[in-house]
């Protein structure tokens, strides 16, 4: 984990943006592209980012992949919503999709650590935090290690960071715990759901504030 910066709130929020933070290995890619599977509405913002793509992995589709030069390029431009080091690479949140999602009324998914979800709340205050808790640390291990894609000194490291990122879920607004994947994705939608049902976000036509009987 490392420092984490951010910028200015863009404008009005209109659609939802919802963040999923777990430690790696949590599972909350997986749960997100299970929504997005299931509901074309939903889409998901693509981070940038300056590590190197892993197999499988395509430009702009999972993460906008930049090089170290043309990351602090975006930062000095200041083309960020947030950004930070993370297992000693760049990931950052692109204002320019924010932007565009706030006016088209879209549910977004932002899949990021939990400075990035600190960094959400805090300039982007109606953000809803959804934390996805493992069962247990041996399961998040088996997982880390099931998935093949870091070495035993990397698998160690990300569990030692999961420990601390594990104690900001008292800072979000939901805990999922990702047992089952289909329940996780199940209680994702019901938070969705009911955010979406908040008297806060209520703008029906017929029932505008100050409406007069007529």
């Amino acid at each position: 984990m490392g420092s984490r910066e951010s910028f200015p709130e863009i404008m009005k929020e209109k659609g939802i943006l919802v963040v999923l933070s777990s430690p790696s290995g949590g599972g909350k890619t997986t749960v997100c592209q299970q929504l997005l599977k299931k509901h074309r509405t939903y889409v998901r913002s693509v981070s940038a980012t300056t590590r190197k793509r892993r197999k499988g992995e395509r430009q702009g589709k999972d993460y906008v992949f930049l090089t170290e030069e043309e990351f602090r390029r975006k930062i000095k431009n200041k083309e960020f919503v947030e950004w930070a080091w993370v297992h000693g690479h760049r990931y950052g949140t692109l204002k320019s999709f924010v932007t565009k999602v706030k006016r088209a009324g879209k549910v977004a998914f932002f899949v990021v650590d939990v400075q990035g979800g600190m960094a959400m709340k805090r300039k982007c205050p109606r953000s809803v935090l959804i934390f996805i808790l493992p069962p247990s640390m041996s399961e998040l291990k088996r997982r880390l290690t099931h998935r093949g894609t870091e070495k035993a000194s990397e698998i160690k490291q990300r569990l030692e960071t999961g420990l601390r990122e594990m104690t900001f879920w008292p800072k979000y607004d939901y805990v999922v715990i990702n047992k089952n994947l289909s329940q996780a994705v199940r209680s994702v939608e019901k938070i969705v759901e009911s955010e979406r049902l908040k008297s806060s976000r209520f703008d029906y036509p017929g029932w505008r504030k100050g409406k007069r009987v007529t």
